[in-house]
């Protein structure tokens, strides 16, 4: 009987994985991999191939454009480590060319492994997608009742923050920033959970990658709220790049700004990674967004206001 070893390329796959029970099982992370803390031991398969610290926001947005518009992936396959821990089944993804190795350079490594290995590749869309991702990783690794619970649980905190909205006049207009120099609009499943949270952006890619916008279209939208979630930042990080937008013209003009309800996030934890803490992360909006209706009971660093 062949004994069950994951390797995991990405961090929402990693906690997938943990969440699941299955961390005695997990022989490889990626550099990014980081929650829950026990992982922090794991052997590393991939890190990336850039090096980015240091660099301001355009900059890095600079070099990690210039990388993918030249075919070339962000992240090395650490081969010789691979081979060491054998993976029975590896997860990547499909889903962003910035998160994960690119699929020509994973396919070369894994075809080089003996016995061969399965690879589970997650490419979830929106909020529902990312659980039935979790479904399926758990039929593949014998741990359904487990994806049941987190799913059933998942699904009754949804309810109880949709049916605490649904009555809501109006919805809050929202701009949700994934980046801010140059700015991206939100994409993907983070549109149907401020919808759930009861607000609305205009802006945001409902299943869709996050694009550039223009400063001006986010001024026309006039936000209540604005969200500032770097992709794969923590929240100083993300405090450092909402500042930066204070230098754009007529900030000081929009409502958000003026009552005092711009929120740089964890978007690291809570957003950008498609796993089991998006619904924290649903938690956390609908607190920044009906602060009335909605108490926030996690991590307090998850947010902070931007004054």
């Amino acid at each position: 009987m062949t004994i069950l070893r994951i390797a995991s390329f990405l961090p929402a796959a990693t906690e997938m994985v943990c969440a699941l029970g299955l961390i005695d099982r997990l022989v490889g992370v990626s550099h990014e991999c980081d929650h829950p803390a026990e992982v922090l031991g794991k052997t590393i398969i991939v890190d990336c191939e850039l090096k980015l610290k240091g660099l301001s926001p355009r900059e890095i947005d600079v070099v990690v454009s210039r990388q993918l518009r030249e075919g070339k992936s962000i992240f090395r396959v650490d081969e010789k480590a691979l081979r060491e821990i054998a993976p029975t089944l590896v997860i990547t993804q499909d889903l962003c060319q910035v998160c994960a190795p690119s699929g020509d350079q994973l396919g070369k490594v894994l075809s080089t492994l003996k016995p061969a290995t399965e690879v589970i590749h997650q490419t979830p869309g929106s909020f529902d997608d990312v659980f039935e991702e979790l479904r399926i990783l758990a039929s593949k690794t014998g741990a359904s009742q487990a994806a049941e619970w987190l799913v059933e649980d998942a699904k009754k905190r949804v309810a109880r923050i949709t049916a605490a909205t649904a009555g809501l006049s109006k919805k809050t207009r929202v701009s949700f920033l994934e980046w801010v120099d140059p700015i991206y609009c939100s994409g993907h499943w983070i549109a149907g959970m401020i919808r759930w949270a009861g607000g609305e952006d205009a802006l945001a890619r409902d299943g869709a990658d996050s694009v550039r916008i223009a400063w001006d279209e986010v001024r026309r939208c006039e936000p209540e709220v604005i969200v500032v979630s770097p992709c794969g930042f923590g929240t100083e990080q993300s405090l450092m790049q909402a500042r930066e937008l204070k230098l754009l013209p007529g900030w000081g003009n929009l409502p958000a700004v003026k009552s005092g309800r711009v929120f740089a996030v964890d978007g690291n934890s809570y957003f950008a990674r498609p796993g089991p803490r998006l619904i924290d992360g649903l938690e956390l909006l609908a607190h920044l967004i009906h602060p009335e209706l909605f108490e926030w009971h996690g991590e307090r660093n998850a947010f902070h206001a931007v004054v």
